[in-house]
């Protein structure tokens, strides 16, 4: 297939204090989520200046994406779009129309199937190229990349460092602890065409990223986090906080929590690990330690750069560590919202 441009498309997230109520506005949408709750999550942000950490993350892996394309020789314009803030994936859609752009390869900064990460991304990218209209570019979503080489192997690394940082602790009494954002039940089960593809894939990336990083006697689970919707609603669970009060009451002394769930260190985990569940352990006397994210580690954004190429050259290798499929292009009607 021939591309001649690739975009980064994104959450978006906000840049000041007087965005952020803004962008939750916009994120929750049409969702009946109140004010009063939309308050309290700004608090969240208001801790860190009112700026998430998500557009600074998306600029600094665009700059190596170029350096990274100019030496393969991949001569290809990248462009950045966001789903909830500044820059806005119509603004992006329109720049590229006007620059000549006939078809694109979207690479999302989530490399797991759900609504919420997966078919929301390509109905807002359907949405953009209707706002713009005649001419707008063809734009084609790069896979999910859970498994890839460039994705376990950097978070495998982390752990294993996090894990270093409690070398003083017995490691019989370590528990490694695998986190990703919670979805509603519902929205899991209509995941991929025999549902469950969500929860699967990020069983999957754990099993990969405990294999790479070791020792085999740390036990590992999946837990979830950063639960949003009303309580009468059925999530995924355990939730991260009720499953350290389980590990401290089975007599765990100490925990590595890797968000395998994010590419960066967006707010949920700034907020939602290194705030609340630190506190938490320490409340509850275990000793923590949070494994970093990916950003732009170099084997991270060769990822890009190969799914880019594998997908231009059908003859490629495809990198990948897992067994559970993958394919190209979602099938009409996958992953709805519940």
């Amino acid at each position: 297939m021939v591309y001649d441009a690739v975009v980064l498309v994104s959450f978006g997230g906000p840049e000041g204090p007087e965005d952020v109520l803004p962008f939750l506005r916009n994120v929750t949408r049409g969702r009946g989520v109140p004010e009063a709750r939309l308050a309290e999550v700004a608090e969240h942000y208001q801790h860190f200046g009112g700026v998430s950490p998500i557009n600074a993350q998306c600029r600094e892996l665009l700059g190596e994406l170029q350096k990274e394309f100019a030496a393969a020789q991949l001569d290809l314009p990248l462009y950045w779009g966001n789903r909830n803030w500044h820059p806005y994936l119509p603004e992006t859609v329109r720049a590229m129309r006007s620059d000549g752009v006939r078809r694109a390869l979207a690479f999302v900064t989530s490399p797991f199937g759900s609504y919420s990460s997966c078919r929301q991304y390509l109905d807002d990218i359907a949405a953009a190229r209707a706002e713009v209209g005649e001419g707008a570019p063809e734009i084609d979503k790069i896979r999910h990349y859970h498994d890839h080489p460039g994705y376990v192997r950097p978070h495998g690394d982390a752990v294993r460092a996090a894990l270093a940082s409690l070398s003083d602790v017995d490691v019989d009494s370590v528990r490694l602890v695998f986190t990703a954002h919670s979805v509603p039940s519902a929205m899991d089960a209509c995941s991929g065409p025999e549902g469950g593809r969500y929860s699967e894939q990020l069983h999957e990336t754990a099993r990969l990223v405990a294999a790479e990083a070791g020792p085999d006697q740390v036990e590992w689970d999946l837990v979830w986090q950063s639960r949003s919707g009303p309580p009468q609603v059925p999530w995924l669970t355990p939730d991260i906080n009720d499953h350290l009060e389980s590990l401290a009451a089975a007599g765990v002394l100490g925990v590595v929590v890797s968000p395998i769930g994010f590419i960066s260190d967006h707010i949920e985990v700034l907020w939602d690990l290194d705030t609340e569940a630190a506190q938490n352990a320490q409340r509850l006397g275990l000793r923590f330690a949070r494994a970093a994210t990916p950003g732009a580690d170099p084997r991270f954004v060769s990822m890009v750069r190969d799914l880019v190429i594998e997908r231009m050259e059908p003859a490629a290798p495809r990198a990948r560590l897992g067994v559970l499929p993958v394919w190209d292009e979602c099938p009409a009607g996958c992953c709805q919202s519940r």
